[in-house]
């Protein structure tokens, strides 16, 4: 799957007169005068981003699932939460995979500290609630 860097069409920010997804803010052209064929393309794609979007959130609860049993399985063996070298080894990959799908590795890179920082949050929670129960 290629992603393209250029491609706002889900993300307008109603400075052309419309909102999320192509819908009206009053001001500007009504979505009504788009052109037929237009308007199609627009919800062909605007369908994919969504059904993308889903694929999205329901691989990050998969991996969350993953991540909550590695938590419960540092914390029964008194290991920390965060573990740095596994941190930047993903880092460094997944800036590849980005390179490798055209994808701006910079984005990637952020994209997954943000999920690191709340994966090492669920794990603290997970080993304080192991030290309380001790």
């Amino acid at each position: 799957m290629t992603t393209s860097n250029t491609d706002n069409s889900s993300h307008d920010n109603g400075s052309n007169g419309t909102g999320i997804n192509g819908t009206s803010t009053g001001t500007g052209t009504s979505t009504g005068d788009i052109d037929p064929a237009v308007r199609a393309d627009l919800d062909r794609l605007r369908e994919s981003i969504d059904n993308i979007d889903a694929a999205v959130v329901h691989m990050l609860a998969e991996r969350f699932k993953c991540t909550q049993q590695v938590g419960h399985l540092k914390a029964a063996h008194q290991l920390p939460p965060a573990d740095p070298s596994r941190e930047a080894q993903q880092i460094a990959r997944l800036r590849r995979l980005a390179e490798n799908a055209n994808l701006d590795p910079a984005f990637a890179e952020k994209l997954l500290n943000f999920i690191i920082a709340e994966v090492i949050r669920h794990h603290e929670r997970i080993a304080e609630g192991a030290n309380s129960r001790e």
